[in-house]
């Protein structure tokens, strides 16, 4: 059954040209000139999407959204913001006001809504749920060791769930991270995989030709290698890809570091485990708590977190109940300093447990492996 999407604009042509592009996806559309004549429309027909400008002659957009979110017919209707208004003032105010997605009118406009509809409509939490463990790592800050604890806790986990097929999948941009660590200099990367057709990288693609990092243990898809190829990236496609990968293997580890955007919000959002990166910097908890308090407000329920303060880099900072105390959350793991080891493995491209089987942080390697594990079960009973 096609979707039903209404185009709210009061541009002729603009609403026009979408509605045609949408047509051609095989959707059923809806047009409306006003804001008020989009909302008889919504609660007449009752679509399953809706975008609209929210520079209205008869209402401002953000009220256009408000009343939708007010009312019980439209509640969950996901809505699109398609404006020439580029500015971050609007942008905030109509994400504030009940838009799930904000797309400025450009050349890319399209694919950005194409993409937005599979992540909105097809791609939801029902489909996110088939397939193997979805665990996001992110930061609030760069340098806070997001890349080394994903690979390093990945491969414990293989090592504690031997009979498990594991990916890891960076998406830090604009360079990826990861393949740095583990030694891979390849040329299969996301942005190479995401410029293939839908039809080529299925769940059988990724189980048979992404590489073997043998001495980790996984799979890896290798990030953006430039910032130059970062900006060739389409972004549309990542959801494909990782619902493929979910299909392919038991475990997918993401990591996003503190590149949180329309792309990887809904990765959060679908998680099955999202951890947390904190680092004991005072000048960065207010940030991570900036961080938190914004997955709140976009539905990511406090037990889906699984939150790490990394004390890797360097011994000063906050202790652990000084975090908690600003945070507001519960610290469910805690890596100690580890000098210059954590860096001499990631030269060697080893796993820190192989290259350190008897320091105190392998042990706590292995130990939060375990409770990683078990707080993911605990989430699906």
């Amino acid at each position: 059954m096609p979707n039903k999407i209404l185009v709210v604009d009061a541009d002729v042509a603009s609403r026009n040209f979408i509605a045609q592009k949408l047509l051609g996806q095989n959707h059923e559309v809806l047009q409306a000139g006003s804001g008020k004549e989009g909302l008889i429309y919504a609660w007449r027909d009752l679509p399953n999407l809706i975008i609209a400008d929210p520079t209205m002659t008869d209402l401002k957009g953000e009220e256009f959204a408000t009343k939708l979110k007010q009312d019980a017919r439209t509640l969950q209707v996901p809505l699109i913001a398609l404006s020439s208004d580029s500015s971050p003032e609007r942008i905030k105010s109509c994400l504030d006001a009940g838009f799930n997605e904000y797309i400025t009118k450009s050349g890319q406009a399209v694919p950005m809504i194409n993409d937005a509809i599979r992540r909105l409509l097809e791609l939801n939490g029902d489909a996110m749920k088939k397939g193997g463990e979805l665990i996001v790592f992110i930061s609030a800050k760069g340098g806070t060791g997001t890349s080394s604890l994903c690979a390093n806790l990945a491969m414990n986990i293989a090592i504690e769930q031997p009979d498990a097929r594991l990916v890891v999948a960076d998406l830090v941009l604009p360079i990826g991270s990861i393949a740095s660590i583990v030694g891979y200099e390849g040329s299969e990367n996301i942005v190479k995989v995401a410029d293939m057709p839908h039809e080529v990288t299925s769940s059988e693609y990724f189980r048979h030709e992404l590489p073997d990092m043998k001495h980790w243990k996984f799979n890896l898809l290798a990030g953006s290698p430039d910032p130059e190829s970062s900006n060739q990236l389409k972004v549309e496609r990542i959801w494909d890809i990782v619902a493929a990968l979910k299909m392919a293997y038991d475990y997918v580890f993401i990591d996003i570091g503190r590149s949180l955007s329309r792309i990887t919000l809904p990765l959060i959002q679908h998680a099955d485990l999202v951890t947390l990166l904190i680092s004991t910097d005072t000048s960065t908890l207010p940030l991570t708590k900036t961080l938190w308090e914004y997955l709140k407000n976009k539905g990511v329920h406090t037990d889906s977190i699984y939150s790490i303060l990394n004390r890797a880099a360097g011994l000063e900072g906050l202790s652990k109940a000084d975090a908690e105390t600003m945070l507001g959350i519960t610290i469910n793991a805690s890596m100690p300093y580890l000098n210059t080891n954590l860096a001499f493995a990631n030269t060697h491209h080893q796993p820190f447990t192989l290259k350190f089987p008897n320091d105190t942080a392998s042990l706590i390697f292995r130990e939060t492996t375990k409770d990683m594990l078990g707080v993911t079960q605990k989430i699906h009973v």
